[in-house]
């Protein structure tokens, strides 16, 4: 039995991914679920983006994309589709990357998930180095505090996550409150509106399950 755990994010740039270059076309940010590859060539994607920001008629005009459907939650667009575009994800997955979540920046991504053991690590950062535009941003153990039970796991993404836990580390959340929306933002390095959004999905999700 392998113990250790690492968790690992890459960066990717220059993808003719749908997503990345709608992306690039509408400046928006859209959370995604690791995409699932199929039989028949085609890539089912799940992702959810701003709604009313032309995200769907940008992919609705792309020739890749096929069975597009959209369902509009509060501010909130929720699209599924198949992609004829094969993913970069997927030659790290092929060689025991574990992706956790995908996002997709003006353009750009960034992978967030884990890998087994040393070995498999090398196997992954080979395979990003024979990929175009793939870096490795950050690696860190994976402690037993960070590792909860499936069944446990907030329904909310990393980048959610992370903006809750700064928010509440600054004093966001004190009456009065500590920091202003600017400064969270500030330490996040991104800006106000996507913390903004961030903040609202992550809490949005963490009440769901409390509440739902």
């Amino acid at each position: 039995m392998i113990e250790e755990c690492l968790v690992v994010e890459f960066a990717v740039s220059g993808d003719r991914c749908p997503l990345a270059e709608a992306t690039a076309t509408t400046g928006l940010t859209v959370d995604a679920e690791p995409p699932q590859r199929r039989r028949d060539g085609n890539t089912l994607l799940q992702f959810s983006g701003p709604a009313d920001s032309g995200l769907a008629a940008v992919l609705d005009d792309d020739d890749r994309i096929r069975y597009l459907h959209v369902a509009r939650t509060n501010d909130r667009q929720n699209f599924r589709c198949l992609s004829r575009e094969p993913c970069v994800v997927h030659e790290l997955i092929d060689v025991g990357f574990l992706v956790d979540s995908i996002q997709y920046v003006d353009g750009d991504e960034r992978y967030t998930g884990a890998v087994v053991g040393r070995d498999v690590l090398q196997g992954v950062l080979e395979a990003a180095g024979d990929t175009i535009g793939v870096t490795l941003q950050r690696m860190y153990p994976l402690g037993d505090e960070d590792d909860q039970a499936v069944a446990h796991r907030w329904d909310i993404s990393p980048a959610q996550e992370a903006a809750l836990k700064t928010a509440y580390e600054m004093g966001y959340f004190e009456i009065p409150k500590a920091v202003a929306a600017s400064e969270v933002a500030a330490e996040l390095d991104i800006g106000k509106s996507a913390f903004l959004e961030r903040l609202r999905r992550g809490q949005r999700g963490v009440f769901g399950q409390l509440f739902g």
